[in-house]
């Protein structure tokens, strides 16, 4: 049946894009110091995650906290960053094979399986695919792929094809907003294509990377957070940066978002566009002369009161787990430069600045990560994806796997 399977999804790539290549691999010697911090990393993480095992109610999922009252703000189901929790405890489990942590991932995965009926977000792909889809990764069954087939059903659900695209946020009639995060949810219509034989999973994530290329990015390669299309012709009638400083400014987690969104868009279509276009995005964000020396960025490129400004380790931490993907794909010079980027990224988020002491800062792994400053939500405090994509990164350092 996987024979089958394959044979189908290798007949829609040549229809699409011709004869499959495999891309030129660098491959750069791991440093024994920076496996040494990893593994000091893995053993900070899995007694954190402990610790929140503990903090949370059983229909709880871990959304921020708070130090200085020592309080935790917790979510349901339906929050957008619900998948990460059970994610990072599955990469934890990889790791250090203790059940437990299993467990607690598989027990909250129960209470997350309701989801995947949800056709309000476009952010399935973040909740179902970075939980279930781990699961299934580590242990195939009929009935998580069920729920991962279901829950791209539902994403696709909110496609029009006027438009181009996947409808992030859902606001007045003549309205159709996207957001540059969008392209992370892509990679759950890609395995439901793989799994399924159905081609349409596949062009409908296909679309929307060549809209939101088309029109999410300046000539620089930078990117708008939202565009709102016209819902009826699907005209674009604005461009916004929502979480950012301004408008026209790059807010540093679009930008990681659009680097590793395209990334995962050149490895399941082998389309050289999408290459170009994640390299293109990685040449704004390494050369760009206001990235810090440690190369964790500010909250946003242009934010006004640099070199004071926050910080934000999610989107570093995005940003290394996409780049120690992307330099497999790149000629020697860029491999090398986008290998010892994410190094550096790992090294710096495993110091004390970034890394909580265990025991402390509610059970999450990374400090100072920023949510939203116009929002006034979620500033200068641990988040749960960035755990997830720092462990991620960990796991693509020490094993080359994604």
């Amino acid at each position: 049946m996987l024979k089958i399977k394959t044979l189908i999804f290798s007949s829609v790539l040549l229809l699409f894009f011709g004869p499959v290549t495999l891309a030129q691999k660098g491959k750069y010697p791991q440093r024994k110091d920076v496996l040494k911090l990893i593994d000091k990393d893995y053993k900070v993480g899995i007694e954190q995650y402990k610790l929140m095992m503990k903090r949370l109610g059983p229909q709880d999922f871990p959304k921020t906290y708070f130090p200085a009252s020592d309080k935790a703000e917790n979510s349901g189901s339906g929050w957008w960053c619900s998948g990460f929790y059970p994610g990072t405890l599955i990469y934890l489990f990889e790791q250090s094979k203790e059940q437990t942590l299993l467990n607690e991932s598989e027990r909250i995965m129960k209470v997350l399986a309701k989801e995947q009926y949800n056709k309000t977000t476009h952010d399935l792909g973040f909740m179902m695919y970075c939980s279930f889809g781990n699961l299934e990764k580590l242990e195939p069954g009929a009935a998580t792929e069920t729920i991962l087939i279901n829950s791209a059903k539902s994403l696709m659900s909110r496609f029009d094809p006027k438009v181009g695209c996947i409808k992030s946020w859902d606001s007045k009639p003549n309205d159709y907003l996207v957001i540059i995060d969008n392209m992370m949810n892509l990679e759950l219509l890609f395995w439901a294509t793989k799994q399924t034989g159905d081609s349409s999973y596949y062009k409908v994530a296909v679309t929307h990377a060549n809209t939101t290329m088309k029109n999410h990015f300046r000539s620089n390669y930078s990117s708008y957070h939202v565009l709102n299309y016209n819902a009826a012709t699907g005209a674009v009638q604005q461009k916004k940066t929502a979480q950012g400083f301004a408008d026209e400014s790059a807010w540093a987690r679009g930008q990681a978002w659009g680097l590793y969104g395209y990334t995962v868009m050149y490895r399941e279509t082998r389309d050289k566009k999408y290459l170009e276009q994640a390299q293109n995005i990685a040449r704004f964000i390494l050369d760009n002369p206001y990235l810090p020396a440690d190369k964790i960025p500010y909250w946003d490129f242009d934010a006004p009161n640099k070199p004071n400004a926050l910080r934000d380790a999610s989107a570093a931490a995005v940003m290394a787990s996409a780049l120690l993907e992307l330099y497999h794909y790149s000629d020697k010079q860029l491999a090398k430069k986008y290998y010892t980027t994410a190094e550096t990224i790992i090294k710096n988020l495993s110091s004390p600045q970034y890394l909580a002491a265990v025991g402390t800062n509610g059970g999450f792994i990374l400090k100072h990560s920023v949510g939203s400053i116009p929002g006034k939500t979620e500033i200068d405090v641990p988040l749960t994806y960035a755990d997830y994509y720092f462990i991620e990164a960990l796991k693509r350092y020490k094993t080359a796997k994604f």
